[in-house]
């Protein structure tokens, strides 16, 4: 089962993460929406990777690192995380709301499209 964590809440999920091992949050989002509404990095590293290209990047990105993954609402982010999860990716999570939610908690500033 992918764990559902809401924005106001992935500070927390990220918290028991060594210093050493910088959690990462994996926008599935199209180009085109990150032009229209993105986050910025914080205490966690920001890497873009559409959904339908997760597969020939997957060497990309490391099976032992915290990742949560983001979209628009949630669900593109929960098939990219359950995808990872299936091949051996530990801990791994699903912004619920996705970049709609992360608007209403975090960042007002951020259109809502």
């Amino acid at each position: 089962m992918i764990t559902q964590v809401r924005p106001r809440d992935l500070k927390s999920w990220f918290s028991p993460v060594s210093d050493d091992s910088k959690p990462l949050v994996l926008d599935v989002r199209e180009p085109s929406e990150l032009r229209t509404a993105s986050i910025t990095a914080g205490d966690y590293e920001l890497v873009a990777i559409p959904m339908g290209s997760v597969p020939q990047r997957l060497a990309e990105l490391d099976p032992a690192r915290p990742i949560a993954c983001l979209c628009h609402h949630g669900g593109r982010s929960m098939q990219v995380a359950t995808f990872l999860a299936a091949r051996g990716f530990t801990q791994v999570a699903n912004i619920a709301g996705g970049i709609d939610a992360w608007t209403q908690e975090l960042e007002p500033a951020i259109p809502r499209y």
